[in-house]
């Protein structure tokens, strides 16, 4: 087997005439590690929050400032990723975020200051917004059209497994170090190896990528045709008439998309606002729901109703398993039922979900300076909360992902597919930065606006959004 992937991964060898699922599976397994890093990265700081605001002695708007920076970098990098993945290839610029993954979680880790863990944090960001660009892109290239839905959501299902497995270790950290964050193992804080930890994954990340192919849409435009034929042949299988005519879908698709920087996407003869603007639409909308609150926050959002730290790293364990359940059913029938009718699932069940939670902490109350949710609005809170994780993993999560993989012309899917993702880091930024505040003045009333936003992207897609399932990149228009 080891010999076979090494042949794949320089295109020399070429297929059998039969599609080879187990190589596309491996192949989107590799370049999903970005996803699963994005999901660890993201989300670990969840369990470092208050031990950080201790240990460096800052506020809430610092604290909420040093957390979210880390998605400024992560639009920077998505921004960036499209055009440098267009010239350098896709595998050479995931080494390059498994590199900066590496180099981020030791800094993170190991911080002089509040200042200096922003800066690690900023650069770990964009590693996590490179990945966001690439991993879906790649997937989507290297698909075969009958299973890149499912494919596709892998780069999800990673995402969620990263959220899973960070609040595993910080609550298996903090446990071992005495039940806190705060405390010490080995001599170095326990939130301190919350960070460290994720170089581990990233080093396997860089070690995969040399185990994979190159996009056969890039190798077809630098003109390295033989190797993007025996790519094709083995991934989407046929006899040599068929992969040859795949290939001249390929070459027409490139020449007719003769563009692949963001500015021309807005303007010259072959612009495409208003599908950018889509593009935009969805990804901003997958973020002003609401959803990375329970990841980066749900220990201190949970504290803040009255529940205790153990209970509250628990409870992000639980959400991250509903992540994950929610996110298995979607890959499951996503190439069956199609994308469009998963997000208008999902946005309804978000819209009831986010009300509920948001009528349950409208009855918070604190007693002798602690914050409560009484019997049984509490219950309904905790019970909303994680109904909505659901939907949003069954829907939103990765369909969103899948579709913007898909939605774009070949040349041009790079540079948009970068555009839309910053704009769904810079709705995430603003999320997160605000929600301390915003928590702080009513978390009712800030529920209410996730509900909102929840609401209006069941508008967007009733409105907008075309079905995509089960054609090929060069169809989809």
């Amino acid at each position: 087997m080891a010999d076979t992937a090494t042949s794949r991964a320089d295109g020399s060898r070429s297929g059998s005439g039969q599609a080879d699922l187990a190589h596309a599976v491996f192949f989107s397994s590799a370049a999903a590690l970005g996803g699963f890093l994005f999901g660890y990265d993201t989300s670990v700081i969840n369990g470092a929050v208050d031990a950080i605001q201790q240990r460096f002695e800052v506020g809430t708007a610092v604290t909420g400032l040093t957390v979210s920076l880390a998605l400024l970098g992560a639009a920077l990098g998505a921004w960036y990723a499209g055009a440098l993945a267009n010239r350098f290839g896709r595998i050479r610029v995931m080494q390059v975020s498994a590199a900066l993954f590496v180099i981020s979680a030791i800094g993170s880790a190991f911080p002089f200051d509040i200042i200096d863990l922003a800066f690690w944090r900023v650069i770990g960001g964009i590693a996590v917004g490179v990945a966001s660009v690439i991993s879906p892109a790649y997937i989507a290239e290297i698909s075969p059209a009958a299973y890149r839905g499912r494919l596709g959501s892998m780069h999800q299902l990673a995402i969620v497994l990263g959220i899973a497995v960070s609040a595993l270790v910080n609550y298996g950290l903090a446990q071992a170090a005495g039940g806190s964050a705060s405390n010490q193992l080995l001599g170095v804080q326990a939130w301190q190896w919350m960070l460290l930890v994720a170089a581990v994954p990233a080093l396997l990340y860089g070690v995969m990528t040399l185990t994979i192919p190159e996009s056969p849409r890039y190798l077809v435009g630098l003109g390295r045709t033989e190797q993007a034929r025996g790519i094709l042949a083995d991934l989407e299988g046929g006899d040599e008439e068929q992969v040859q005519s795949r290939l001249d879908e390929i070459k027409s698709s490139l020449r007719s998309d003769e563009k692949s920087r963001v500015r021309d996407l807005f303007m010259g003869p072959n612009k495409m606002v208003p599908l950018v603007l889509l593009g935009v639409a969805l990804a901003a909308l997958q973020q002003l729901v609401g959803i990375n609150v329970i990841f980066y926050y749900s220990s201190s959002l949970w504290q803040s109703v009255g529940i205790g730290e153990d209970r509250s790293l628990l409870i992000s364990v639980v959400s991250a398993g509903v992540n994950i359940a929610g996110t298995l059913v979607a890959i499951s029938i996503i190439d069956r039922v199609g994308r469009r009718p998963l997000l208008i699932t999902g946005s309804i069940g978000m819209t009831l979900a986010l009300g509920t939670a948001s009528w349950a902490f409208s009855y918070s109350q604190t007693v002798d300076g602690t914050a409560t949710l009484p019997s049984p609005q509490g219950t309904i809170a905790l019970v909303a909360a994680n109904l909505f994780v659901f939907f949003f993993a069954l829907s939103w999560g990765p369909t969103v992902w899948v579709l913007l993989s898909e939605m774009f012309p070949n040349q041009s899917r790079a540079a948009a597919v970068a555009v839309a993702t910053s704009a769904n880091w810079i709705a995430n930024f603003a999320v997160t930065v605000t929600f301390p505040t915003f928590s702080d003045l009513n978390l009712s009333v800030t529920y209410a606006g996730y509900a909102a936003m929840a609401l209006l992207s069941l508008f967007v897609v009733l409105k907008f959004v075309k079905e995509t399932k089960g054609r090929s990149l060069e169809d989809v228009r």
